[in-house]
C-alpha cells in the first residue's frame, strides 16, 4: 500500500504560500489523465501548476504497480505544492473487443459476409468469409438479426443478418481494417455481461487501499449498476474501520440505456461523466450536443457534479494547437456550467501535455470571465433528499447575500463537503473557500465547480477560522483587505449536523 499523509495532520490548499507564484484557479475544474507521457514527476508538477485539479488513472491500460507509482509520485508532488490534487479511477466494466486477429489485421470491403464465431483460437481470413471472435463469447446469445455491430468506434459498421448456436453472420455495411482488440460496440443489443468483473473488483479493492478519491464506473445501464458498486465499495471501505470516507461514485454515461435512466442514475450516482467516446458511436452523433445539454441539466437539478470527457482537445495529441471546434466545444462545457472538462490522449499519450493543459486554462478562464460579466440568478438544486433540506435553504440565502452586498468569494467551513456541494450548484460566478480538517474531503471538493479547497486543523471558535483563512486569501492574492465575503459555518465548528450559520464579513476585519 502506498504511503498517505494523515489527513489531518497535514495542512493543504488550493492557495499557495506568500512567495508562490498565483495562478489563480479555474471555477471549472481540469482533469487531466496520466499516462505514459505524464509518468514523470518533472511532467506532473508542471500539469498541477498549469491548473490540474484532479488526476484519472485508466484501468484499462497499464498495470496496478504502474498506477502505484503514479499515485505515490501525484502525492508527493502534490504535498510539496502544498495542494490537495485529487485522483479517482477509471474502472474498465465489460467492454467487448476483437479476439486475436493474425497477420497484422484484416480488411473487411463493404458488401463482405463477416462470421464471429463462439471459439477463443487466433483467427485469420479466408477470400469469402472472414471470421473473427471476441472477449465476451456470449455476445453470440444475446444479440438478435437485425441489430447492428460496430468495431473501432464505428469505422467499421455491420448488421447481424444470421445467427447460430455457436456464430453470428454479419453483412459490413461500412468496410475498414479490423485488428486484435479494436472494441465493440452493439447499441441496439442489450447484453447480459457483468457491468463488474472480477478485474474490476480487484482494482475497486486496489482504490481503497491506495486511498483514491473516487470511482468512476463505466457502461452504466441503470441505478442498479451504480448500487452494486457502492454497495461492493462500502463492504471494503468499512472492513476494520469504525469511521472512513466514503468514496464517490461517478456513473459513466456512454449508454443509450444510461441516457433513458438518467434520473434514477442520478439518484444512486454522486455525479456522472459525459463519456462521448462510445456514446457518440451508440447514439446518432448529429444528437450528441443536444444530449449532453440534457445531461448537464439533469444532474445539475439533481446538485450532482459533472465531467465533460473525451476528445476536448484530441488533435493536441500531437499539434499544440487545437481546432476552433475544440475550443469551441471547451467553451461550450463551461458556458453550460459543467464541474470539471477532462483530457484523456492528450495528457496520457500526447506529445504536448503541458501544452494541452494550458490551453484548456486559458480557454476556461477566458469563458468565466465573460459570465462572470453577465446577470446572476441561483438556481438552487431541486432534488433534495429531506436531511439536505436546511442546507439547500441556507444556500439560497448564501446566493441572495452574495448578490445583495457584491461578494468577492463564499468561505464555509465543512466537514464532509456537503455544504460546499450545495453552494457550487448555481450560476453565480462567485469562488467557494470549502475549509476542512480532512484531507481527503478537500480532495473530494476538487470535483465541484468554483469550490477552492483549504485544509486545516478545526478552529477553536469561528474567531479562528475567520482569522486564519483571512490571511490565507491575503497571501494569496485572492482576496485583498476590505473584499466583502459571506462566511458560513457550522457550530460547533465541524458538525454538519447542527444548523449552519450565516455571517457578512469584511477580509481583514478579523482581528
Amino acid at each position: 500500500m502506498t504511503s498517505m499523509p494523515d489527513s489531518t495532520a497535514s495542512v493543504q490548499s488550493d492557495i499557495p504560500p506568500g512567495d508562490t507564484p498565483m495562478i489563480r484557479p479555474t471555477q471549472t475544474k481540469i482533469i487531466a489523465t496520466i499516462g505514459p507521457a505524464s509518468s514523470d514527476r518533472v511532467i506532473v508538477r508542471k500539469l498541477i501548476e498549469a491548473g490540474v485539479r484532479i488526476f484519472r488513472l485508466n484501468f484499462s491500460h497499464g498495470d496496478l504497480n504502474q498506477h502505484s507509482e503514479r499515485v505515490a509520485m501525484i502525492r508527493d508532488v502534490a504535498l510539496e505544492l502544498n495542494r490537495p490534487i485529487a485522483i479517482f479511477g477509471d474502472l474498465q466494466g465489460p467492454k467487448i473487443r476483437v479476439g486475436p486477429v493474425a497477420d497484422g489485421g484484416v480488411f473487411v470491403p463493404t458488401g463482405t459476409i463477416v462470421i464471429f464465431q463462439r471459439e477463443d483460437d487466433t483467427v485469420s481470413a479466408d477470400d469469402r468469409s472472414p471470421r473473427f471472435t471476441c472477449t465476451y463469447p456470449g455476445v453470440i446469445d444475446d444479440v438478435v438479426p437485425g441489430q447492428r455491430m460496430l468495431i473501432n468506434d464505428g469505422a467499421v459498421r455491420m448488421l447481424i443478418i444470421e445467427k447460430s448456436a455457436d456464430e453470428i453472420v454479419c453483412s459490413v455495411m461500412n468496410g475498414g481494417l479490423i485488428t486484435t482488440g479494436k472494441g465493440i460496440n452493439l447499441p441496439d443489443s442489450t447484453l447480459s455481461v457483468k457491468i463488474i468483473g472480477e478485474r474490476d473488483w480487484k482494482n475497486v479493492r486496489w482504490a481503497v487501499e491506495h486511498e483514491l478519491d473516487c470511482l468512476a464506473l463505466s457502461f452504466v445501464r441503470s441505478a442498479l449498476d451504480v448500487q452494486e458498486l457502492k454497495d461492493g465499495l462500502e463492504r471494503i471501505q468499512s472492513e476494520g474501520k469504525a469511521d472512513y470516507v466514503r468514496m464517490p461514485v461517478i456513473a459513466k454515461i456512454e449508454l443509450p440505456q444510461a441516457v433513458q435512466n438518467i434520473q434514477e442514475i442520478l439518484v444512486a450516482a454522486d455525479g456522472i461523466m459525459i463519456a462521448r467516446g462510445d456514446l457518440g458511436v451508440e447514439m446518432d452523433l448529429a444528437s450528441l450536443p443536444v444530449i449532453q445539454k440534457k445531461l448537464l441539466k439533469a444532474a445539475q437539478d439533481h446538485g450532482k457534479p459533472t465531467i465533460v470527457a473525451t476528445q476536448m482537445l484530441e488533435t493536441m495529441i500531437t499539434s499544440t494547437i487545437p481546432t476552433r471546434a475544440e475550443a469551441s466545444d471547451v467553451a461550450g462545457a463551461v458556458f453550460d456550467e459543467a464541474d470539471a472538462v477532462m483530457l484523456s490522449g492528450e495528457t496520457a499519450v500526447g506529445e504536448y501535455p503541458v501544452i494541452a493543459v494550458e490551453t484548456m486554462r486559458r480557454i476556461v478562464e477566458q469563458t468565466e470571465s465573460y459570465l462572470a460579466t453577465q446577470s446572476a440568478h441561483d438556481r438552487p438544486p431541486v432534488t433534495i433528499s429531506a436531511s439536505n433540506q436546511s442546507i439547500a435553504a441556507l444556500t439560497h440565502g448564501v446566493w441572495t447575500i452574495a448578490n445583495d452586498i457584491g461578494a468577492n468569494l463564499i468561505v464555509v467551513w465543512t466537514k464532509r463537503g456537503h455544504g460546499a456541494r450545495f453552494l457550487s450548484q448555481n450560476t453565480f460566478h462567485v469562488p467557494i473557500v470549502g475549509v476542512t480538517s480532512d484531507l481527503r474531503v478537500a480532495r473530494q471538493m476538487q470535483f465541484f465547480r468554483s469550490v477552492i479547497p483549504i485544509v486545516m486543523p478545526v478552529p477553536e471558535n469561528l474567531a479562528d477560522m475567520v482569522a486564519q483563512v483571512d490571511r490565507r486569501l491575503m497571501e494569496s492574492g485572492l482576496a485583498r483587505k476590505g473584499d466583502p465575503t459571506v462566511l458560513v459555518s457550522g457550530g460547533p465548528l465541524g458538525d454538519e449536523r447542527i444548523p449552519h450559520r450565516l455571517a457578512i464579513h469584511t477580509i481583514g476585519d478579523s482581528s
